[in-house]
């Protein structure tokens, strides 16, 4: 059967082609209403966040368990930050984000939890000065960038590798300021490192320069040395252009 009303050759679809009627029902209301479940969570993380400065937001696998050398490593450079003046943020779950709010928690500054609900895995470590709880991935993800310092990422699986990756993005896009991001134990990270080089670099979707945009260190010192010789260089209060970048990611 032929259309009624066929488009002309060469002609585009009008908008009204594309219109469907719209009718209330139970599942778009709650999609309706879950933006205001967003919303609370994006102005209680601000809310609460911007008084915690400056901060470093550390990552790791929830797996690693108290007497790992990672758990053992983490622990440590959390409170040589919290003692240095920097609230130490996690995604306040157990493992290695235990082992920063632990660190972070005998400290002179904040221990801050993000914490998040799962069907399974995450439960709330005990360490933490600050909680806070989120349903949604995304609302979580802009609490860790927005107020960071720095970024210091232990070993981990998919979810640190999502968070420094989506941090590196961010900064090569311009999305937002440049910040250290620092990440322990060169043998962990050795894999990645070389991928990044022989195939991103050498297929040319990134440039030789992003391979600055991280440090790869292994010590404890080391992660306070790479942040303060950042900020020795930089200055440590932000720019005019930069609150503005901050603003609005």
């Amino acid at each position: 059967m032929k259309d009624r009303n066929p488009t002309p050759k060469n002609q585009a679809p009008t908008d009204a082609a594309f219109r469907v009627a719209v009718t209330p029902s139970g599942v778009m209301s709650r999609e309706s209403w879950k933006i205001f479940q967003i919303m609370a969570e994006f102005v209680a993380g601000f809310e609460r966040l911007s008084q915690i400065q400056p901060s470093v937001s550390i990552f790791g696998s929830s797996r690693v368990q108290p007497g790992h050398p990672y758990y053992a490593l983490t622990v440590e450079i959390a409170r040589k930050l919290s003692d240095a003046g920097f609230a130490v943020v996690s995604g306040g779950g157990p493992g290695l984000m235990e082992a920063a709010n632990r660190g972070a928690f005998g400290g002179k500054s904040p221990s801050v939890g993000l914490n998040i609900m799962l069907p399974h895995e995450q439960q709330a470590n005990e360490f933490q000065n600050v909680s806070l709880s989120f349903q949604h991935f995304f609302a979580r993800k802009v609490m860790f960038v927005k107020y960071a310092k720095a970024y210091v990422v232990m070993p981990g699986g998919f979810g640190t590798l999502d968070e420094v990756i989506e941090a590196l993005t961010l900064i090569q896009t311009g999305k937002s300021t440049r910040m250290p991001i620092v990440l322990v134990h060169a043998p962990f990270w050795a894999g990645m490192v070389d991928w990044f080089k022989q195939t991103l670099i050498a297929e040319g979707v990134i440039d030789k320069g992003d391979l600055d945009l991280f440090t790869v260190v292994n010590g404890a010192d080391e992660v306070l040395d790479a942040i303060f010789r950042f900020y020795e260089a930089s200055g440590f209060e932000p720019s005019e252009e930069e609150k503005e970048i901050k603003l609005n990611l």
